[in-house]
């Protein structure tokens, strides 16, 4: 069965970090300027961006200050250690989807409506507080803290009133959606023309190889 596999790795100043594995992989910088070298591709990453690539021997290399990057990959076999959290997704395979990286921000306040998505994800908050409500369970959501959406089980989720409010995100998505068309779907009648007040940044829409 596939796994999304999310890490959070807190990278030291002068380091330099391999992941091997030719899976499909998303990179967000949450802190730092890692350069990353993979199949003879050199990208350096400012905070609040992110990287895609399905090969193998990926290096990150880290200047002089430290960074912290989540990091999100698609596994079919054994998962590496470390990992934050491990999702298994109840997917077709044999179906064409793709990879989506995201941030979703909230104002002061803001809430995210009854909805569903298209395909599941783990998402990860960045800052402020949010509580997301599914399945018949309750979660208080902390900056730093994961958790995992499966995208046809309904989520509301409300952001603090208090602090501004942000989590970036990797969905697993029909390749329908390619070039960013949305995923998500409002579930009551009442709430599919209310102002939305969240905003997104796409970082990441890619095809990836699930087969």
């Amino acid at each position: 069965m596939l796994k999304l596999v999310f890490f959070r790795d807190q990278l030291h100043a002068g380091t330099e970090h391999t992941f091997e594995a030719a899976v499909p992989r998303a990179i967000y910088t949450r802190f730092g300027a890692p350069t990353i070298r993979a199949a003879g591709v050199l990208a350096t990453l400012a905070p609040n961006a992110a990287w895609h690539g399905s090969v193998g021997t990926v290096r990150v290399v880290v200047g002089k200050t430290d960074a912290e990057i989540y990091r999100w990959e698609l596994h079919r076999d054994a998962v590496p250690s470390g990992a934050t959290m491990v999702s298994e997704l109840s997917i077709d395979a044999k179906q064409a989807w793709l990879m989506r990286c995201d941030r979703v921000d909230f104002p002061l306040g803001g809430v995210a409506l009854t909805h569903t998505h298209q395909g599941p994800g783990i998402r990860c908050l960045l800052n402020g507080a949010l509580k997301v409500a599914s399945a018949g369970h309750e979660l208080n959501i902390k900056p730093g803290e994961p958790w995992f959406e499966s995208g046809p089980d309904p989520v509301l989720a409300n952001a603090s009133e208090t602090e501004l409010t942000a989590f970036a995100r990797v969905m697993i998505l029909p390749a329908a959606l390619l070039g960013g068309k949305t995923s998500i779907s409002y579930v009551l009648p009442e709430d599919r023309d209310k102002p939305k007040r969240q905003t997104y940044q796409l970082f990441v829409d890619e095809p990836i190889a699930t087969a």
